[in-house]
């Protein structure tokens, strides 16, 4: 998933790294501290020194040096601020340039048509993958009608699946177990080696026995069934075959089991000289026990290998053939729409992040506003700063008034003017808050009718892999 919607991904990538929230200070302007410049520059003292000289003389006109120097420190300190708001609002300036709201929208128009082309394109694998299953599945269905018609089958082919094939796994495997567990015990008696050797001995025989039953069961007995005459002499042959085999090979074991308790060598010649002279001279009852329960085990063998799989040759493969092609195609079909669908969600997800990152984003409004606010704490600064340097003349001219005997400067008693600088805000290219509502809300209309387009290709999608089905509506059920 992480390959599809390229755009979108870069797209909300880019907003989560510029859409972050914007902490304005408003602390750049500190208050002019009257009393220690006061202190530094003894206003007070200097006054009263002045004025026990008369100076400036009552016809003075212009302010003397004690003024000039606090006018002078007030404007360094109205010109140090006004430094500290350009430099502000260059670096505010610079901000709202890296907004750039022209490239977001342009790249949520970008990213709104590579979606749909990503998603169709993940549509058109999927149909190809489903086609080529598709193909197999109705060449599987074409063998299995031509099968069915050629050997006049009407009835469903008999297949275990599951539990019940394992049940008759288990069976053979325990009819196995049991015989060479019950001819040990027989066995026992006339081998060198006692119960494990009997084991040993018993083990072969049981896998001769039980083994020549599956295999004849399955491979050949079967083909009476056949319709074919060839193949029903064939399978009447097998049976034939196996029931001369079973009786055989049981009947050489019971002889087995009598010899071996009486002869230490040559206990195999022995038994082939009494298989051809009186096969069924057995004298101790036991053996003959042991004879049937060999038999019984055999039929038993060759019964569950002939229902192992269907009676009629073939056609249980013809079967396997059809329910394998047809769960591979139900299975990958459910898997591409489930893929289609994980990435309709994934795109929604993507989006609707997109979409709350537009509606959050404030730092445009933010940035002008925190911008009006220092250009009026500036305004509020001078008029401080205005104060502040009439509080300090005050100090210097009480001073001196006190210790004057001839009457002070007319311009003692005037207010000084702080001259205003007015900060210059260019606005142009910037976008305005209306610009940038405007287009956010358009933004996210267009996003909005994105998901609901997805929607529709996915819905899309999955009705062609579904049309698939309709070419054999007879065939699957998915």
């Amino acid at each position: 998933m992480s390959s599809k919607f390229e755009k979108l991904n870069r797209l909300r990538e880019s907003l989560r790294e510029s859409n972050h929230d914007f902490r304005a200070s408003t602390q750049l302007f500190s208050s002019l501290d009257v009393t220690k410049i006061d202190r530094d520059m003894n206003l007070a003292g200097r006054g009263k020194e002045r004025g026990e000289a008369n100076q400036p003389p009552k016809s003075a006109k212009n302010l003397d040096d004690v003024e000039h120097a606090v006018i002078e420190r007030v404007e360094d300190e109205k010109k140090a601020s006004y430094h500290t708001l350009e430099d502000n609002l260059h670096l505010l300036s610079g901000r709202l340039a890296g907004l750039d709201f022209e490239e977001q929208f342009g790249l949520i128009r970008q990213a709104n048509a590579a979606s749909v082309s990503d998603f169709k394109a993940s549509v058109a694998v999927g149909l190809d993958e489903l086609h080529g299953l598709r193909r197999a599945l109705s060449d599987a269905e074409k063998e299995h009608a031509w099968f069915k018609a050629k050997h006049e089958l009407v009835r469903a082919a008999r297949v275990q699946h599951g539990a019940a094939h394992l049940l008759r796994i288990s069976l053979l495997l325990f009819l196995f177990l049991i015989e060479t567990a019950m001819n040990g015990s027989f066995l026992a008696k006339g081998n060198e080696q006692g119960f494990f050797g009997g084991i040993l001995e018993a083990a072969a025989f049981s896998f001769i026995n039980i083994g020549a039953a599956l295999l004849l069961a399955l491979f050949c007995a079967r083909l009476v069934t056949h319709r074919s005459i060839f193949g029903k002499l064939v399978g009447m042959f097998s049976i034939l075959v196996y029931i001369g085999l079973a009786v055989t090979l049981n009947l050489a074991l019971a002889h087995y089991r009598e010899v071996s308790g009486s002869l230490a060598d040559g206990a195999g010649a022995e038994v082939i000289r009494n298989m051809v002279g009186n096969p069924a001279g057995l004298t101790d009852v036991k053996s003959w026990l042991l004879f049937a329960i060999g038999l019984m085990f055999s039929i038993f063998a060759f019964i569950d290998g002939w229902f192992v799989l269907d009676p009629y040759p073939g056609y249980a493969g013809v079967e396997n053939r059809l329910v394998r092609k047809r769960e591979d195609y139900i299975e990958r079909k459910r898997e591409l729409i489930e893929e289609l669908q994980d990435v309709r969600d994934d795109h929604n997800e993507k989006v609707e992040d997109i979409v709350k990152e537009l509606g959050s984003r404030r730092e445009h409004r933010a940035i002008v506003d925190h911008r009006s606010r220092l250009v009026a704490l500036f305004a509020q600064h001078q008029d401080q700063l205005e104060r502040a340097c009439n509080q300090l003349l005050s100090k210097y001219r009480e001073a001196n008034i006190q210790a004057r005997t001839e009457p002070a400067p007319k311009h003692f008693g005037a207010p000084y003017k702080l001259e205003r600088i007015k900060p210059h805000i260019s606005a142009d290219g910037e976008w305005s808050e209306g610009d940038v509502g405007a287009s956010i809300r358009q933004a996210q209309e267009e996003l909005n009718a994105q998901v609901r387009l997805i929607g529709q290709e996915c819905e899309r999608g999955i009705e062609q892999y579904r049309d698939l089905d309709k070419l054999h509506p007879d065939s699957v059920n998915g």
